[in-house]
């Protein structure tokens, strides 16, 4: 038993290490949409969520949606985006996936 937990938690620190466009490779069959600031947005999402949850919430979503969503994942759920980053994936939904005007 204890080998398993040992690499459990060898897989989540290398998942935690890795750049952030490393676990958007796991995301095979999504594909965001081509822009400024998508490799950020999945390196950073696919981090902690599908990147289907992108896709799947845009027709709700304005600048203003995605905005306190960026906020709550650094905020309540601590995802490590700083706020160059922030800025870029706001850009990029903004843009992208803004379905509500």
């Amino acid at each position: 038993m204890r080998g398993a937990a040992s690499g459990a938690a060898g897989l989540l620190l290398a998942l935690l290490l890795a750049p952030p466009g490393a676990a958007a490779d796991t995301e095979g069959s999504i594909h965001l949409k081509d822009g400024p600031g998508r490799e950020v947005t999945a390196g950073h999402c696919a981090l902690c969520h599908s990147l289907e949850y992108i896709p799947a919430n845009a027709p709700a979503m304005d600048r203003a949606g995605w905005q306190k969503t960026v906020q709550k994942m650094r905020e309540r759920f601590g995802a490590p985006i700083t706020d160059e980053e922030a800025k870029a994936i706001l850009d990029y939904l903004g843009t992208s996936y803004a379905g509500k005007s």
